[in-house]
């Protein structure tokens, strides 16, 4: 049982590492390339609710996850509307620092459960090396 629920988490951490990379890399960009900037924006924030939900079902990050969600998105949507540009500013910048401090998490987590992580200083030479060895043995 304890291997199943190690498998569980780590897949979990590696689908909050894709999904988080993803919207915040891809999902954002594509929009604001593809639609006009205000739809695009438009669409950002409806997304945003969602995208909460999914960090917390996934891993249960309440303590910024909340937060974030319920006080700092609407006050970031607020200050778009009303045109506060330097709060909007400081605003989505905290949420860029929380999302990317969710990722580095998501990062560490599946970098230590490889084992090959150290304290989460990963030597590309020994990586390499570790892989060529357990691939020969196939």
């Amino acid at each position: 049982m304890n291997g199943l629920l190690h498998a569980v988490s780590l897949l979990l951490t590696a689908w909050l590492f894709g999904g988080k990379v993803l919207f915040a890399v891809g999902f954002s960009a594509f929009l604001l390339k593809a639609l006009p900037q205000d739809e695009a924006r438009m669409r950002i924030r409806k997304a945003f609710p969602p995208f909460y939900l999914f960090v917390l079902a996934t891993t249960g990050i309440a303590a910024s996850t909340l937060p974030t969600r319920h006080v700092l998105m609407p006050a970031i949507n607020s200050a778009i509307h009303n045109w506060q540009r330097k709060r909007f500013l400081r605003l989505h910048g905290l949420s860029v620092v929380i999302t990317l401090a969710h990722i580095a998490a998501a990062a560490v987590v599946l970098l230590r459960s490889t084992g090959r992580a150290g304290c989460c200083k990963l030597n590309l030479t020994d990586y390499l090396a570790y892989n060529h060895a357990t691939q020969s043995d196939y």
